[in-house]
């Protein structure tokens, strides 16, 4: 039986000096620097494949390894898949309870009333936006999103340029412009319905 610990935060400019050290009693460590949204995580997949029957997988915050409650399902069930347990540091311990299928049973139930809880607060959360949008609205304070691009942008322009003079498809201006489709069709039809006007 090993302690695995895992741990991640959202981009390279951040640290993991904070759940390192509260990983430190783990014989190996594995770690990702990018967005729990990524579903191409080097580090936790690298865990998955490591991990052995009877290994304790450690995380300072269950939200490390997901940010939703289908992520953390999906990779807790590989870690039960591979017959290891998970334990959360900054949730009640199971240690000193000897019977494994008891220890691994507390351990679900708490983790399941956890992932209950964040995603009802992610919930509020986003309600709470909606909210605060639906007021700002209300009283003419709301602006949206700044727009990506305005009509006569140089980059935008080229684009549009390549598609209706030179007949180059969609998903090549795509490629090679690096706009993306939805956002390239938005702009196309405001410039096309523009000239029309004009």
């Amino acid at each position: 039986m090993a302690r695995i610990g895992y741990a991640r935060v959202s981009s390279k400019n951040q640290k993991l000096d904070r759940q390192l050290e509260a990983l430190q009693d783990c014989e190996k460590i594995f770690s990702d620097k990018l967005s729990g949204a990524s579903l191409n995580r080097e580090g936790l997949n690298q865990l998955l494949t490591f991990i052995r029957e009877g290994d304790i997988v450690v995380v300072l915050e269950l939200d490390r390894l997901g940010r939703n409650n289908i992520e953390l399902t999906d990779t807790m069930n590989k870690i039960q898949q591979a017959g290891a347990t998970l334990e959360v540091l900054t949730l009640p311990t199971t240690k000193g309870i000897e019977d494994e299928n008891l220890r691994r049973l507390i351990n679900n139930l708490m983790i399941e009333l956890y992932k209950y809880q964040a995603e009802n607060e992610r919930q509020k959360i986003r309600e709470r936006q909606q909210q605060g949008i639906e007021i700002a609205k209300r009283n003419g304070k709301f602006k949206g999103r700044k727009p990506r691009f305005t009509l006569n942008d140089p980059h935008l322009l080229h684009a549009i340029q390549l598609h209706v003079e030179e007949d180059y498809s969609i998903k090549e201006i795509e490629r090679l412009t690096k706009i993306p489709e939805n956002t390239f069709r938005r702009y196309l039809k405001k410039y096309l319905d523009q000239k029309r006007v004009n």
